[in-house]
């Protein structure tokens, strides 16, 4: 049978260097065919071409056999080509209804009509989501949901998921997982891109893996296994490396208590919770979503303002503190990583050296606040030397990077800080398996260093692979601590939901 979509010697070049090249792909009908590889493999670039975003320099792309050039995302919708994006492109003061029908207006409506509508639609997709609500006052969880639930009311024959579910919750993963098999049995063609590999092993039929732009491998999901995929993406076998497979290791020592927290609380969200941080070792926080992991943190380092009555307190070195900004914290030597990168993690317009030298500036060391490009751009060879950024040079826009390198980036600005308290707020959150290693022995070598860190993740096997000891938040409050050496999966979640 005509493969539904096509390509054929696909190649796209940015500045002449191949992003992909010479790629031949084919997509079935009624099929969920999952796209692997590391950050800069290329995944991105070949279903944005799809999309309509970027037009091939070189080869074809076929549609039911007959070739078609999309020149832009309306071209690839009326095609019947829709993608969701790993990052939303939601329009923020509009209600989630509104969104949903974008572009698709009747010549009168009725807002009420129009919300009754669309909560009917959500509820059919098992998306609880409520359809007046602004998009802005949503998390980042329920803006996927809306753009997911978009791609799907405008009838598209292929749906292009980027990274769809890392920002759900295990409930919200398992309604999209069922809602993606619906529709591959309905005959709509999926392709499904993420750095999950358990998640495209469970959705998939087939996988294909690309590797520095080219096309590794295409088989059927029943002839991979997670080692298989590794080796195809890296080129070698990272099973010893990843989320600390020698799990008999002894947790670090308590070095010197940096930071005390006592009776925090900020609304609903953070209440009465203590704990300590340590230097020289790595505090693992996990906690289910609203387990008020990340509003904690965030108060420390200045982000948020704890309740002004009642708020508890915070102790630097012995010493009370209350920060009403970041840029106080980060005087005192504590930074946080934030866990949304584009929203709030660098400036995408300006280049790696000069994100990097925004970092250097946010410390005031430099007072009359003099920018040297000729600095900025070593800070850059520095830091991409150190945490293996991959870009074509210092001056290459942040926002042109692969999603693992943008991430290098933000811990790059945050590290020039030279902190004494790191913060990292799902540090590998969209990155792949190979930078997921080099982050991982980075904050690593930050704990051996002296410096005490705190990474918060939801994903509990990075938890368990970094963590000394591991503090578990549930309602907004830390209700457990464990030692890596007693520390189980199932000991860690159960105490994380009863």
């Amino acid at each position: 049978m005509t493969p539904l979509l096509e390509f054929k010697g696909a190649t796209k070049k940015f500045r002449g260097v191949p992003a992909i090249r010479d790629i031949n792909f084919s997509l079935e009908k009624g099929e969920i065919h999952a796209i692997l590889g590391e950050n800069g493999a290329g995944k991105s670039t070949l279903t944005k071409v799809l999309a309509g975003v970027y037009q091939l320099t070189e080869g074809e792309m076929r549609i039911e056999g007959k070739p078609v050039l999309l020149k832009s995302p309306s071209e690839a919708l009326d095609a019947g080509i829709a993608m969701v994006f790993q990052e939303t492109n939601l329009v923020p003061s509009m209600t989630v209804a509104q969104n949903i029908y974008l572009g698709d207006e009747k010549l009168f409506n009725r807002l009420r009509g129009l919300y009754i509508q669309a909560q009917r639609f959500l509820l059919s997709l098992n998306f609880y989501v409520d359809p007046t609500a602004l998009v802005s006052s949503l998390g980042a969880g329920k803006k996927q949901l809306v753009e997911i639930a978009r791609a799907v009311h405008h009838h598209a024959r292929v749906i292009i998921f980027d990274e769809p579910t890392a920002t759900l919750t295990p409930e919200e993963k398992y309604h999209f997982f069922n809602l993606a098999k619906r529709l591959r049995d309905q005959g709509l063609s999926i392709i499904f891109i993420s750095h999950a590999l358990e998640e495209a092993l469970e959705i998939s039929d087939r996988i294909t893996v690309l590797r520095d732009g080219e096309l590794v491998v295409t088989d059927n999901t029943r002839n991979f296994n997670r080692d298989r995929i590794v080796q195809a993406m890296v080129g070698r076998n990272l099973s010893g490396e990843l989320y600390g497979k020698d799990r008999q290791r002894e947790a670090r020592a308590y070095g010197e208590k940096v930071l005390s927290i006592e009776n925090l609380s900020m609304g609903n969200a953070v209440r009465n919770t203590s704990f300590s941080i340590y230097s020289g070792q790595i505090t693992g926080l996990f906690g289910l979503v609203g387990a008020g992991r990340t509003e904690t943190m965030k108060i420390v380092s200045g982000v948020l303002k704890r309740d002004f009555l009642h708020g508890g307190n915070i102790r630097l070195h012995g010493n009370s503190v209350r920060y009403r900004t970041p840029s106080a914290a980060v005087k005192d030597g504590i930074v946080y990583v934030t866990e949304d990168r584009k929203l709030e993690g660098f400036f995408e317009t300006m280049s790696i050296a000069q994100n990097i030298q925004m970092g250097k500036l946010a410390t005031r060391s430099n007072r009359l606040a003099i920018v040297s490009m000729a600095e900025a751009r070593e800070l850059a060879r520095v830091w991409s030397k150190r945490l293996g950024i991959r870009a074509i040079d210092a001056n290459a826009r942040v926002i042109e990077l692969s999603g693992g390198n943008q991430q290098k980036v933000v811990i790059a600005k945050s590290m020039v800080q030279e902190p004494l308290i790191a913060i990292f707020d799902e540090p590998t959150r969209g990155v792949d398996v190979s930078a997921i290693v080099e982050i991982h022995n980075f904050i690593n070598e930050l704990a051996e260093s002296g410096i005490a860190v705190v990474v918060i993740s939801s994903y509990l096997p990075e938890i368990l692979a970094l963590s000394d000891r591991i503090l578990i938040a549930r309602q907004g409050r830390i209700v457990e601590e464990m030692s890596v050496e007693e520390a189980t999966e199932a000991k860690v979640m159960y105490a994380a939901v009863h």
